[in-house]
C-alpha cells in the first residue's frame, strides 16, 4: 500500500505560528489476535471498567497519520488568512472557512495579521486595545469548514456556554463508503470516551457516567444523520418533506455487525451533532458501517477506485446560533469543498 512521503518542516513565510451489533473488520481482527497490551484486554483490569464497542485504531493508521501530521505541520507554518477566508465579521466575532490540512491554532494565530491588514494607519494609531482572540469551536486537522473566533473574553464566555448548553446548531457533510443505508434519517445515541492515552471509542449508552482507566468518564453523544446521495443519486428531500420522515433511533448497547468486505457504495450524509464530543461524527459513521472516506483512524478507505486519499472527507457546513451581543439569529455557511460539490 503506498504511503505519502514525509515532508520536512518548512520555514514560516509569514509572522505566525502557529440492537445487536458486532464489528467484522480488519481492526477487529488485529484487536482480538494481538497480545493483550491494553487495560481493556486484561480481565483483571476490566472487571470494573466499561468495555468499548468500537475497535482500536487499525495498525496501518499509525504511519499514515504521522505522514499527514508532518504535512499539516508544514502547511500550517506557511498558512496566512486572507479576506477570501472570511465568512462573517463584526466588532465581536469573526467567522472564517478553515482549509483542510491546517491546524486550527494556525488559523487563530494568523487572525491578528488579517485584522491589522484591514485597518488603515489612522485606525492603527487610535487603536488602544488589541482584540482578545479565542477559538469558539475547534475542527480536526483534516476537517474543513466554519471556524468561529471571538474578539473578547466576555463574548468568548457567552459562546462557550452556548456550545456547552447545545444551543449552537451545527451541520457537517461527510463522504462515506459502505453498504447503502436502509434508512434516510437516523439518530444514534451512545457513550463516548477513552482510557488514559488511548483512542476515542464508542461505548454503550448504559455506560455513560462510568469511570474509565486513567480517571476519565464515559460521556453521552448523539448525532442525527441524513442521507443526501448514494452513488451520485440524490436522496435528500426539501425541509418540509424531511419533517415528515420518521427518524429511526438507534441506542447503542452492543457491538455492531458490519462486514467491511461488503464496502461498495459511496454515500454522502449530512450530520447534525447534538453533542460536541471529539471525533463524534467520525466515530458514529464507523459504528454505522459507513466510515468516512480517507479516515484511516476509523476504518475509512485509504485507497478507493484507484485514488489514494491524503485526508478524510468531512466538512463543517454551518453554524446557527444567537449572537452573544446583539441577540439576533446568525447562520454562517462555509462554501462546500470540491469533493462535496462533485458528490452532490
Amino acid at each position: 500500500m503506498p504511503f505519502l512521503p514525509l515532508l520536512p518542516t518548512l520555514r514560516p513565510s509569514c509572522s505566525i505560528f502557529l440492537k445487536n451489533f458486532r464489528f467484522l473488520s480488519m481492526a477487529d481482527a488485529t484487536h482480538f489476535n494481538s497480545p493483550k497490551t491494553h487495560l481493556e484486554n486484561d480481565p483483571k483490569s476490566t472487571i470494573n471498567y466499561p468495555v468499548p464497542l468500537s475497535p482500536p485504531l487499525p495498525l496501518i493508521s499509525k504511519d499514515i497519520e504521522l505522514s499527514r501530521a508532518m504535512t499539516a505541520s508544514s502547511k500550517s507554518s506557511l498558512f496566512c488568512l486572507s479576506r477570501t477566508h472570511v465568512l462573517f465579521e463584526d466588532d465581536w466575532l469573526i467567522a472564517v472557512s478553515k482549509p483542510q490540512g491546517v491546524y486550527c491554532e494556525a488559523v487563530l494565530a494568523s487572525v491578528p495579521s488579517l485584522l491589522s491588514d484591514s485597518l488603515d494607519s489612522g485606525q492603527l494609531d487610535t487603536q488602544k486595545k488589541q482584540p482578545e482572540l479565542h477559538l469558539a469551536n475547534r475542527l480536526d486537522r483534516d476537517t474543513s469548514g466554519v471556524m468561529l473566533i471571538t474578539k473578547s473574553h466576555k463574548v468568548a464566555a457567552k459562546l462557550v456556554k452556548a456550545f456547552t448548553d447545545h444551543e449552537v446548531k451545527k451541520t457537517y457533510i461527510a463522504s462515506c463508503t459502505g453498504a447503502a443505508p436502509n434508512w434516510q434519517r437516523i439518530g444514534i445515541e451512545s457513550g463516548h470516551g477513552r482510557s488514559k492515552f488511548g483512542a476515542w471509542r464508542v461505548y454503550a449508552t448504559s455506560d455513560v457516567g462510568r469511570k474509565l482507566p486513567g480517571g476519565s468518564v464515559v460521556r453521552d453523544m448523539a448525532t442525527v444523520f441524513e442521507v443526501l446521495s448514494v452513488n451520485g443519486q440524490c436522496c435528500s428531500k426539501d425541509s418540509s418533506e424531511l419533517e415528515k420522515v420518521k427518524e429511526k433511533i438507534m441506542v447503542v448497547e452492543e457491538k455492531s455487525v458490519i462486514d467491511f468486505e461488503e464496502r461498495k457504495d459511496e454515500i454522502v450524509v449530512r450530520a447534525y451533532p447534538r453533542s460536541g464530543r471529539t471525533h463524534q461524527i467520525r466515530l458514529h459513521c464507523q459504528y454505522l458501517g459507513i466510515s468516512i472516506r480517507g479516515d484511516v483512524k476509523y476504518e475509512g478507505v485509504y485507497e478507493w477506485k484507484g485514488k489514494v486519499y491524503d485526508h478524510h472527507e468531512l466538512h463543517a457546513e454551518s453554524l446557527t446560533f444567537e449572537h452573544p451581543v446583539t441577540g439576533l439569529p446568525a447562520v454562517i455557511h462555509a462554501p462546500l469543498p470540491l469533493w462535496a460539490s462533485e458528490a452532490l
